[in-house]
């Protein structure tokens, strides 16, 4: 069965608010933490985007729950050298607790520094030579790299944990799955889907850890929950390849109008219904995921982790 973490959501809440979730996140039960790595929000109403880096060390002193990013694009708007710098010392400071969750990104975070956002293959190209390089350099060997996109020079990492750092790949098409499944530490995906599960596994994933996530709005009036999804988080109902291309949240903006209330009601889980909350966790066990975290979008935080440590995650076996 899989285990349940919480999934900390850096573009809707300041550092001293994560930190405080956190807390919470263990004091209900939760067994883990994402947090997610932006440089915006994905539009103005979500309102925060604190560099993830500092909370991870605010994280380390305040639980003693894993901590995985969620994800990190480490190709564009940071080098794979400076990734790797950070995530060794996240690992250090967490006793070996911490896992670096990586991806190939969204223009929205990584355009900022003006380089030209490359097409996905590129991007991909990118994110497994960066892998090479932070994997070499979790070594605390000196790196010397001329590669095709990036170059290192006479770098080492001095403060390094006793292991490496492991490395999840997140994908959501059939290129990234297959990327995870041949170099990654594990594979981190956002639907319940067992084909990619499926695919990750017989890659050469077998073995390795499945981690997936999902977001909810707990509250006791739905029409009110369904209200804050579309305002909050109506992007993650965009389809196609619009949240890797478009470059800011005014963007994300022009396209709300694109996004019902109804499609809100369809695709997401609002309300508190402790059964719709079970079942829409228990996707992913039944999928085959080792790990689901789930994220509560608004301000009733302290209403969410007392509806799960009550009512939902007594209902769930853990792994």
């Amino acid at each position: 069965m899989p285990e349940y973490g919480y999934f900390l959501s850096c573009e809707e809440f300041g550092p001293a608010e994560l930190v405080e979730q956190a807390r919470m996140a263990e004091q209900a039960g939760f067994r883990s933490l994402w947090i997610s790595d932006h440089y915006h929000p994905w539009n103005d109403a979500q309102g925060q985007s604190p560099f993830v880096w500092s909370v991870i060390g605010a994280l380390s002193e305040a639980v003693s729950l894993p901590i995985e990013t969620a994800v990190t694009c480490p190709t564009v708007r940071m080098h794979p050298a400076v990734v790797a710098q950070a995530a060794a010392t996240s690992a250090v400071m967490t006793n070996g607790r911490f896992r670096l969750g990586v991806g190939s990104g969204e223009a929205l975070n990584e355009h900022v520094l003006g380089h030209v956002w490359p097409p996905a293959h590129i991007r991909l190209e990118m994110l497994e030579e960066s892998i090479q390089v932070m994997r070499r350099l979790f070594t605390g060997e000196e790196v010397n790299h001329h590669g095709t996109h990036y170059t290192v020079e006479n770098a080492r990492l001095y403060t390094v944990p006793d292991e490496p750092v492991p490395i999840d790949i997140s994908g959501f098409g059939p290129a990234a799955t297959a990327l995870a499944s041949r170099v990654g530490d594990g594979y981190i995906t956002m639907m319940p889907e067992e084909s990619m599960v499926e695919q990750f596994r017989k890659g050469g994933g077998a073995g390795k850890p499945v981690s997936g996530g999902t977001k909810v709005c707990y509250g006791t009036d739905r029409e009110e929950c369904v209200r804050t999804v579309r305002k909050l988080w109506f992007n993650q109902f965009l389809p196609g390849e619009m949240a890797q291309i478009l470059p800011s949240p005014r963007h994300f903006e022009q396209l709300e109008p694109l996004v019902t209330e109804e499609m809100v009601t369809e695709k997401s889980v609002c309300g508190d219904d402790v059964d719709e909350h079970v079942r829409a966790l228990s996707a992913f066990a039944d999928a085959g995921f080792d790990r689901v975290y789930v994220n509560q979008i608004g301000p009733d935080q302290r209403g969410f982790f007392d509806f799960y440590r009550t009512k939902v995650l007594p209902q769930l076996q853990q792994g």
